[in-house]
């Protein structure tokens, strides 16, 4: 059976937009002030190019400021890494409030859209945007942007392939790399979303930035930030303007 033609829509998402630290959890990271400081506490300049990607696009954005040291929203229930070290009881009592409180309303709303939008004959491109440490256990990663995906996905690739080429073009020069400094089916939140919708319907990427880009000069950050937006525009035709994708 051919399948239709479903008009593409951009969902955008920033798991790890803050360093907050709830009033009632505020005892645990009393001396945690360089871990949330850091890359292990948020992901610098990710809420604010996922804040300008929206606007742009006139799609919806899904965000927290809540630090990923108290719970991870990019890791899967039961994974290791979704509480940190700084939370010292794991028992059912300690866990499930976190997990009720914060991760399942904020999984829970996206999930709710990119649904919606699919029943309404849509397909949904989701954004999620990250950003990376450029040193990690002593290793300097070799990239300025990364863009993850599933390679087994005709959509994503395809997506992907062209958002490249697309800022590829708009700020030559760059190191831009595909799956890096992960692997894009990896654990996360796009990983479970393709486990529920096929690539018919829903596209997950996840765009890497290099932290010494916020972390630096201004003009440098805001430049990217530009040319990032640009390029993710031009994928939907215009400002607002969804394009049309048989997958």
């Amino acid at each position: 059976m051919r399948s239709r033609s479903r008009q593409l829509v951009p969902i955008i998402t920033c798991e790890h937009g803050g360093n907050n630290v709830p009033k009632r959890y505020s005892a645990w990271f009393a001396k945690a002030g360089k871990a949330l400081k850091s890359h292990r506490g948020y992901d610098p300049g990710g809420l604010e190019l996922a804040q300008q990607l929206a606007g742009r696009l006139n799609a919806p954005l899904f965000f927290s400021t809540t630090t990923r040291l108290l719970v991870d929203l990019n890791r899967s229930l039961g994974h290791p890494s979704l509480h940190s070290e700084f939370v010292p009881d794991l028992s059912d009592a300690v866990r499930e409030p976190i997990v009720r409180d914060f991760y399942l309303p904020y999984r829970g709303q996206v999930e709710h859209e990119i649904a919606s939008r699919i029943r309404s004959g849509q397909a949904v491109c989701h954004l999620s945007i990250h950003t990376f440490t450029p040193e990690l256990h002593g290793i300097t990663r070799d990239a300025d942007v990364g863009i993850l995906y599933d390679p087994h996905r005709k959509s994503e690739k395809r997506l992907a392939d062209m958002w490249r080429s697309a800022i590829d073009t708009e700020h030559p020069g760059l190191r831009l790399r595909r799956n890096y400094p992960y692997r894009g089916t990896s654990d996360g939140f796009t990983t479970q979303l393709r486990k529920i919708h096929p690539g018919d319907v829903y596209a997950g990427i996840e765009l890497e930035v290099n932290q010494r880009f916020p972390l630096a000069a201004r003009r440098a950050w805001e430049k990217l930030c530009q040319a990032i937006v640009q390029a993710t525009c031009s994928l939907f035709r215009g400002e607002g303007s969804p394009i049309s994708m048989r997958f």
